[in-house]
């Protein structure tokens, strides 16, 4: 027995099953071990994470039968990212007859992550989603219909067709009560025990398994340790590392990053998406930028003036947006991309944003805000038709900036302007993330990363509407039946105990890092070195990157390191509540996540999606792919120390259905 535990040193298996791609998920299941009823109540899985992904596991797992140890780090399974998510959710339901399948779907999924995903894990993703519409109804959901009572949808960033389904209020939040309603009640139940205020510090291995994990609890400051048959981490992605993102302030990549120390690869990390419908910044105290919806872009149109001193103006404040008439404003999405206009993919629609604002016709005081206006819209359809649509998108525009976009603010010849919203990109999402294969399990086995914590479907960028698909894809109709095959023999262990030496080693090296932390003793606070690292990630690793930028980004990132390692200032002790001693373990981890984004965008010669070359691209100012040296997935390996760079292991990609091209969106 003792052989059978012994596993050999993971490899780059993607596990994507033979045949053709639109059968591959069919044939998996109908092949795929089970786990009888009597077997599953003997086995427990750890969740680490309450958001779409996470709060949609646990509570599916439970249904099946598995007892779940649930991990949120806020007060109760509540709230998530997700929650900002004002847009909608893709699904190829095609309601609208306007041609939408499921190879629809997938084609645009991939196209517009610009051909870096997995064909079998895309399909996949395009396959269930209808299942998610029809699960989350069956929830409750209160999705927009239509007068004949339809579910209703709309078009969004990256695609020609209506299949975004959407809910009052914002859709995030509706579809994380649906998941939250699931997992009530099973906690209810006492097949999910929930573990509150708790964060992941550590994965537990046992013979090369992960086995439990070491949590903190976030009221006592205590370590505790937990022990299951498999565990799953579902903790978002590592967007913060910017310091200003559209992220909650909760939002990091500590348990990811403990996963990658521990030998699990972390694949993509330079594929970090902009959202281009962000408010801009207004000062440097901020922490967090509001994200609009995508939504907005589906009758708002985006624009900067055509004259310079128009620009310059507007910056200065003699002039307004309104002030400019038809005739000198430059519709530049719609001039570039005449098929898609302003509903081109969100990488897109961002370097074009920075084009702009880079060339002096920004519009507001900083030079880094575009316009995206409603006059047309309001003209067109009337106001009331355009709130309706829109209005608490609105609501929250003028709560922010006092600036009511659906009010009339003049007339120049007898057409009617309105106040244009102002937008800039920001980072937002993450592509990148633990490396997993077709069975959503990393290069460790026993342990599983789900929605926006692993490398994703969406390749080098992602659609808009799609994130909320890939986490309640991932929680209800994937992992549920993958995780099966690995727990399956499972049974012939016992409830590990805790006492056993690898937790607590885990548990001791948990504790050093902490009181090392805390005995820094230096004189600045854990904001003011975030917000350094943010400018140096912005400003080196942003939108737009050069081989020249990367380097000096990394020599920078390595001495935020030192500045770190010397003046950390962390009030107060170890002992009971301590949010800076918090922030400070996960600003550690994001400087370890800043350089990890920096070496793979450094050895990634080529621009493909949220990630560009600036040395690589058309004459037009677009991507310019590498498919002939760099069509893989770049999966990096730990090396021991955060000090010594990973190395890189690639996961070819194997196209057998679409064909690669240049993405295209003006014609």
């Amino acid at each position: 027995m003792e052989e059978n535990t012994k596993l050999a040193q993971p490899v780059i298996d993607s596990k994507i099953p033979e045949g053709p791609v639109a059968e591959k998920w069919t044939n998996y299941k109908a092949h795929q071990k089970l786990v009888n009823p009597a077997n599953k109540r003997k086995l427990d899985i750890i969740v680490v994470g309450t958001g779409l992904a996470g709060a949609s596991a646990a509570s599916t797992l439970a249904e099946m039968g598995f007892n779940v140890l649930n991990f949120c780090i806020q007060d109760s399974p509540r709230r998530a990212h997700s929650i900002a998510a004002q847009g909608g959710i893709n699904a190829a339901k095609n309601y609208q007859n306007d041609g939408d399948s499921v190879y629809r779907l997938f084609y645009d999924t991939v196209k517009g992550g610009d051909y870096r995903a997995r064909e079998a894990n895309v399909y996949r993703l395009a396959e269930v989603s209808n299942n998610i519409i029809d699960q989350c109804v069956e929830q409750g959901v209160p999705f927009a219909r239509e007068y004949g009572g339809m579910l209703d949808n709309r078009s969004f960033g990256g695609a020609q067709v209506s299949r975004t389904f959407y809910a009052k209020g914002q859709t995030g939040q509706q579809l994380l009560l649906g998941a939250y309603s699931s997992l009530n009640r099973q906690i209810q139940m006492g097949k999910v025990k929930s573990y509150n205020r708790y964060e992941m510090h550590d994965v537990v291995l046992i013979d090369g398994r992960a086995r439990g994990i070491i949590a903190k609890n976030l009221v006592t400051g205590k370590f505790e340790r937990f022990a299951a048959h498999a565990v799953v981490i579902a903790t978002g992605g590592y967007g913060n590392a910017y310091f200003l993102s559209t992220n909650a302030m909760a939002c990091n990549c500590s348990a990811a990053v403990a996963c990658y120390r521990k030998g699990a690869y972390f694949a993509n990390p330079a594929y970090v998406q902009i959202h281009p419908t962000c408010i801009p910044r207004h000062g440097d105290k901020q922490s967090k930028l509001t994200l609009m919806s995508e939504s907005l872009r589906n009758d708002g149109r985006i624009w900067v003036p055509k004259k310079l001193e128009d620009a310059k103006a507007i910056q200065t404040g003699t002039k307004k947006g309104s002030d400019i008439p038809e005739e000198e404003r430059d519709y530049y999405l719609e001039r570039r991309y005449p098929a898609f206009g302003n509903l081109v993919p969100r990488d897109v629609a961002s370097r074009a944003a920075k084009e702009r604002c880079d060339k002096g016709f920004g519009v507001n005081n900083t030079g880094q805000a575009v316009f995206l206006d409603f006059s047309e819209a309001i003209n067109r359809l009337g106001i009331d038709v355009v709130r309706q649509r829109y209005g608490n998108l609105f609501d929250m525009y003028e709560e922010i900036t006092d600036v009511n976009p659906g009010e009339l603010a003049n007339t120049i010849n007898g057409e009617n302007y309105y106040n244009p919203m102002m937008i800039f990109p920001a980072i937002h999402y993450t592509m990148g993330g633990i490396w997993v294969d077709y069975e959503l399990q990393t290069t460790i086995p026993g342990l599983f990363a789900i929605g926006e914590c692993n490398f994703s479907d969406h390749g080098a960028n992602r659609l808009g509407a799609s994130a909320l698909m890939q986490g309640l894809a991932d929680g209800y109709f994937v992992l549920p039946y993958t995780i099966q095959n690995y727990l399956a023999d499972q049974t012939i262990w016992p409830h590990l105990s805790t006492d056993l030496p690898e937790f607590a080693e885990a548990e001791k090296n948990v504790n050093a890092e902490i009181d090392r932390l805390m005995n820094i003793g230096g004189k600045r606070s854990v904001d003011s070195i975030h917000k350094e690292l943010g400018h140096i990630m912005w400003e080196y690793v942003g939108m737009g990157r050069t081989a020249e930028g990367l380097k000096e980004g990394l020599k920078k990132l390595k001495e935020v390191r030192k500045e770190f390692e010397k003046e950390l200032f962390i009030p107060g002790d170890k002992e009971g509540m301590n949010v800076e001693l918090d922030k400070a373990i996960r600003l550690y981890d994001f400087i370890t996540m800043g350089e990890l984004i920096a070496y793979d965008a450094l050895h990634r010669e080529e621009s493909c999606g949220g990630h560009f070359r600036e040395e690589h691209q058309t004459e037009e100012g677009e991507a310019k792919r590498d498919d002939e040296h760099f069509f893989y997935v770049g999966a990096w390996e730990y090396q021991n120390n955060d000090e010594t760079a990973p190395v890189l292991n690639k996961e070819p990609l194997e196209y057998e259905i679409i064909k690669v091209q240049t993405r295209n969106y003006k014609n």
